[in-house]
């Protein structure tokens, strides 16, 4: 029998707010170094007596989250509480939202090898995030630095079909969220998390199977290999005559198997009520279209404009926009004006993405500007320095932020053009490697390759590639006759 995976995902994803949820408590970036349980305060570990305060900040966030993926956002919202006995949340319970969340029925387009396909949302709500636990041996520390960080939560219908849609459509979301300046995208932290609930079924059937709901996986790797394992895994069981059960499972990356933790909870297990110590949410009209109207061009807008607009190859668009920092960037360098939009496209892929892996520096953190970059690129394109040369003082600009004609000028840089001076250059490299000339006169054509390297050597890279070319191309050709006249006599 022929078999279809039926996929719903949750995506859990840090608000990037100056403080928690419901508290003034500070929302501090955890290095691995912080003191357990410093940032915390009698809200947010759930003293008698304390109330919670709506952070706007998080709200608003969530609101732009919403409207990015095309959610109806009601005029009034609630928060529930969520009934959740775990020793990570010290209240006994998770403010959450249910039945009324900040956004509804939404949807995002993502690109598959099938074509495009439309994953609808069914909610965006805000919560309040949990505490870490840690176990040592046979006892488990809990630190609530985190406890009460704002946390979104996007759901999805079960639309996705394959490992491959899933990766795809939480790379795209992840997208969105980083370009909205809502999370930071860092997975490596944990600011963003992934549950995905998967089913199997005989392909062409609508019936909803019971499914498996694979908590907490912190990579898309991990997102990919847990779905597609999930799916081989129960169409296995069924296969064999088993049966597969409603459950949560976790994900063992280092045997690349899901492992049972307990039956799968649903909402009456939550025992969701009005959270008595939070008035309704009202949302007017006029703020929610001054956020819409704040809304960034998001990335899918974005990657067909530079297409239409700059020429650009889709693989090109692709690489520029996936980080809204570095498509910025590279649309300010466009925009003076002076260089083809292709020209910046591909300094800013080859060389600036270089300079950005072998320092680890992202884009913003370079001492290297918009201007300083092109005003490196005419140097180039006026033959004033070589492309060799250029790549070098991108170095030394990444290094020290002195701009390239600063550095051009103070280490006598500039490319040597002067056909004269050349000649003599690349008679002297014919004249000491005559082994090598001898095998060029023989129809060894590809050495003059190498006496073009010893000539760029000989000149310490400041040659004009193109003045060289040429003239060893003539003195190589002289020789030639010479050799052939010799022969005839």
């Amino acid at each position: 029998m022929e078999y279809e995976a039926v996929i719903g995902l949750e995506v859990h994803a840090q608000v990037h707010t100056r403080s928690k949820m419901f508290c003034a408590c500070p929302v501090v970036e955890d290095t691995g170094d912080l003191p357990p349980n410093a940032y915390v305060c009698p809200v947010c570990t759930a003293m008698p007596g304390t109330l919670p305060v709506i952070n706007r900040r998080a709200v608003e966030l969530t609101l732009m989250t919403a409207l990015a993926l095309n959610c109806e956002i009601p005029p009034v919202s609630f928060f529930a509480r969520k009934s959740y006995f775990y020793p990570d949340l010290p209240k006994g319970y998770q403010i959450s939202q249910h039945g009324l969340p900040l956004g509804i029925n939404g949807y995002l387009d993502i690109q598959t090898e099938a074509g495009p396909r439309r994953v609808r949302i069914n909610n965006v709500h805000l919560e309040e995030d949990t505490g870490k636990l840690y176990h040592v041996g046979n006892v488990t520390l809990v630190d609530f630095n985190r406890a009460g960080v704002p946390l979104i939560e996007i759901v999805t219908e079960p639309d996705m079909r394959s490992a491959e849609e899933v990766r795809e459509y939480a790379e795209r979301l992840r997208e969105i969220l980083v370009y909205l300046g809502v999370n930071s995208g860092d997975m490596e932290k944990g600011v963003m998390r992934f549950e995905a609930s998967v089913s199997v079924r005989p392909k062409g059937s609508d019936v909803l199977n019971p499914r498996h709901e694979i908590k907490n996986l912190n990579s898309f790797r991990a997102l990919y290999r847990a779905v597609a394992y999930e799916i081989a895994h129960q169409i296995e069981v069924l296969e064999s005559g088993g049966r597969v059960f409603q459950q949560t499972m976790g994900w063992d990356e280092s045997r690349g198997a899901t492992h049972v933790q307990r039956s799968k909870e649903y909402a009456e297990d939550y025992r969701y009520f009005p959270e008595p110590d939070l008035p309704p949410l009202e949302i007017g009209r006029e703020w929610l279209e001054e956020l819409r109207r704040g809304l960034p061009e998001l990335p899918t807008a974005r990657r067909a404009r530079f297409v239409h607009e700059y020429g650009l190859s889709a693989y090109e668009a692709d690489l520029l926009v996936a980080d809204r920092a570095v498509a910025d960037y590279y649309e300010a360098a466009v925009r003076l004006g002076t260089l083809s939009p292709k020209t910046v496209a591909n300094w800013v892929i080859v060389d600036l993405f270089r300079v950005m892996k072998e320092t680890g520096k992202g884009i913003a953190e370079l001492p290297v500007s918009s201007q300083a970059l092109v005003e490196l690129i005419g140097l180039v394109e006026a033959g004033t320095v070589n492309l060799n040369t250029g790549r070098e003082v991108l170095d030394e600009m990444a290094a020290t932020g002195k701009s390239a004609r600063q550095i051009v000028e103070e280490k006598g840089l500039a490319q040597i053009s002067d056909e004269a001076a050349l000649r003599a250059v690349v008679e002297q490299v014919l004249d000491e490697n005559p082994d090598q000339v001898a095998q060029y006169l023989a129809g060894k054509e590809q050495v003059a390759g190498w006496l073009m390297g010893q000539v760029m050597r000989a000149t310490g890279g400041k040659a004009n590639p193109q003045v060289v070319r040429a003239l060893l191309a003539e003195a190589l050709s002289s020789r030639k006759q010479e050799a052939a006249g010799g022969l005839a006599k």
